[in-house]
């Protein structure tokens, strides 16, 4: 069954790169089966175009953090009798432990207040996601997580560093670079760690997305 990871597309050059990295990591892990990348937005192919290229069945892999807009809504109106989708990336443990590793290379210290900068979405049940990522992270690191938003929702990442107490560590919970990381970059503080980016758990769990499906699709 092909794999067809779907991300949210962006204008930088270097996210599409990553996303296309973390496609070719899958690939070393899933040896013989063919996997594509799809875009939701900002930039084709599309979910349709890349499906209909695909001979036989597929599982799609959004690659999102949160189950949002595209989740819910966008990517399955994409989606023929062929296809199966597993749920998303987020808010997986895998990936808040790749998140950790990132905070730690960034500089993060015990002791400092730490906040968990996400995109943000409309969708209260995308925020719930981000919420629970806050809380894994919290159990990692043993601190308290406040989370601040980038693009959709309160509170505004700038904000909630502004208010907080000592010396800031922000937590990207952003896949790929981009304008959104680049916001969370003039946020006010002194430490923000790089997006999750091609981080060997994200290959990882895509994989065990893409088995689990294929073992026990009614789980999807």
């Amino acid at each position: 069954m092909t794999l067809v990871l779907v991300a949210h597309g962006t204008r930088d050059p270097a996210g599409a790169r990553v996303f296309h990295q973390i496609a070719c990591a899958v690939r070393r892990r899933l040896p013989g089966v063919r996997v594509e990348v799809a875009f939701a937005d900002v930039h084709g192919p599309d979910v349709a175009t890349v499906l209909g290229a695909v001979r036989g069945p597929a599982v799609v892999v959004p690659a999102f953090l949160a189950a949002g807009y595209h989740v819910r809504v966008d990517v399955p109106a994409q989606v023929d009798h062929r296809a199966l989708i597993t749920p998303p990336l987020g808010p997986a443990p895998a990936l808040v432990a790749a998140a950790h590793d990132r905070l730690v290379a960034a500089g993060w210290r015990p002791g400092d207040t730490l906040v968990l900068a996400a995109a943000g979405s409309s969708d209260p049940r995308a925020r719930a996601d981000v919420r629970r990522a806050a809380l894994l992270l919290a159990t990692r690191t043993g601190a308290d997580v406040q989370v601040g938003y980038i693009a959709t929702g309160t509170p505004r990442l700038p904000d909630v560093v502004a208010a907080a107490p000592g010396r800031v560590a922000v937590a990207s919970w952003l896949l790929a670079p981009g304008l959104f990381h680049r916001s969370a970059q003039t946020c006010g503080a002194p430490v923000v760690a790089d997006p999750i980016g091609p981080h060997p758990r994200v290959a990882d769990l895509i994989t065990r997305r893409y088995l689990e499906t294929c073992c026990y699709p009614n789980a999807a």
